[in-house]
């Protein structure tokens, strides 16, 4: 019966040196992947920060040229414009308006 006890020490899992060393090389493996990953995703944060920073420079200049339009748009609908088109581009004046053209002699 001695030899019953010690064949069931022997039989105990022992972690071998290949096993630690497995354990080791598959640990640092993650901590290089995580690292690299960390490291990409740290260059997409910036990329797309610098793409925030463009698309509000964007949003800022649409905001400003819609508003210029709205004023626009105010103005089109005054007499003030009418008047100015029918004089500059369709040449009407009043009635009792004189017109002094200078000569083209030269």
């Amino acid at each position: 019966m001695a030899r019953r006890r010690k064949r069931r020490t022997s039989r105990k899992k022992r972690i071998g040196r290949f096993t630690v060393l497995g354990i080791i090389v598959l640990s640092m493996v993650l901590c290089g992947t995580m690292a690299y990953k960390y490291s990409v995703l740290k260059t997409q944060e910036k990329e797309y920060a610098r793409q925030i920073k463009g698309l509000e420079k964007e949003k800022k200049e649409a905001d400003k040229r819609a508003e210029e339009l709205e004023e626009y748009e105010k103005y089109v609908k005054t007499d003030e414009y009418v008047e100015e088109v029918a004089r500059e581009k369709l040449g009407l004046v009043y009635k009792d308006e004189i017109i002094f053209e200078p000569d083209n002699d030269d």
